[in-house]
This record gives structure tokens, sequence and C-alpha cells, in this order.
């Protein structure tokens, strides 16, 4: 009888250690639109963008590698697109919110993180460096982004999804024009 309640201590011990290792959510993707488009007449329909070619060597130029679908989906109501974008940290994918206007980043918000370290990410004294920055002639963020002892890839993560929420704006808005 000792047996199966140290056992199932036991198992209890490792589901507790297994839960807090599930993704911390900072706020639902849906939550997320919500917000950024709070004075339109609510959240618009997602579209889609195709990645032509021409489009994929560029998104392989900013990650490093190719993007996991030929489309990605997108929300576009007046100046403004957002982008819910993940990339790989150290090891599980990192997910952001990012709002497009006026060819700038307006906001980024990390939604879920799922690393075990460098989750300093999250917050605003981080990621309100990104607001303001656009791309340059040479497709870099318009300014560097100050790193985080311990989150490096974090940081390269979060600035390479910056980067292609960029691009992908620019894209879409310049297959819109006439």
């Amino acid at each position: 009888m000792n047996t199966l309640r140290l056992l199932a201590a036991g198992i209890l011990g490792l589901l507790a250690c297994v839960a807090r290792a599930e993704d911390d959510v900072y706020q639902a993707p849906e939550r997320f639109l919500e917000e950024t488009f709070v004075e339109a007449s609510g959240v618009p329909n997602p579209q889609l963008v195709w990645l032509t070619k021409e489009a994929r060597e560029q998104v392989r130029a900013i990650l490093g590698h190719d993007y996991p679908s030929m489309r990605i989906r997108y929300w576009w109501a007046g100046a403004r697109t957002a982008w819910i974008l993940e990339e790989v940290g150290k090891t599980k994918p990192i997910t952001m919110g990012l709002v497009v206007a006026g060819g700038r980043l307006e906001r980024v918000k990390v939604l879920i993180y799922r690393e075990s370290h460098g989750w300093e990410v999250k917050y605003p004294f981080f990621t309100d460096q990104f607001n303001g920055l656009g791309l340059d002639e040479s497709g870099r963020l318009s300014r560097p982004i100050d790193g985080i002892s311990g989150a490096t890839l974090s940081v390269n993560a979060l600035t390479k999804l910056g980067r292609l929420a960029l691009f992908l704006d620019a894209f879409v808005r310049k297959a819109q024009a006439p």
C-alpha cells in the first residue's frame, strides 16, 4: 500500500512538472486582434498572402530557413496590417502578434512563449524597442535591438519576426497597388 502511495505521489509530482512545461499564454491571439482593431468595426476577416518564389527567397534570407507554409494569414483594416507569426527560439516556437502601419512596427507583443529560458522578451521594456522601426535599404531593422543576457536566441527570433512582418506588409501592399 505504501508503495502505491509513493508511486502515486511520484506520478503527481511528474505531472506537475509537465504542466509547468506547457505553453505560457500571455494573450490569446484573438484578444490581440480585438485590441488592435478596436476602433475599426471589429476584427477584419483574415486574408492570405501566398509566398511566391521571390517572396520565399526573401523570407528565407530573413529567417535563415524556409517558412513552413506557402501562405501566411494576416488581417488588414485601414492603414494597419496585423500578423500572428511564429519562430523557434532555441527549441520551441514563440508566437508573436505584430502590427504594421505606414511601413513601421506599431505594436509588438509576445503572445505565447514555450521555451524554458529567455522569457524576459515578453516584457514591454524589451518589445517597446520595436515600436516605430522600419526596414532600411538592406532589409534590416532601422535601428539595433538591445539584447537580453541569457535570451539571445529569443531576441534573435523576435528580431527576425519584426523584419518578417515589415517585409510581408510591404509585399501585400505592393500586390494591392494598381
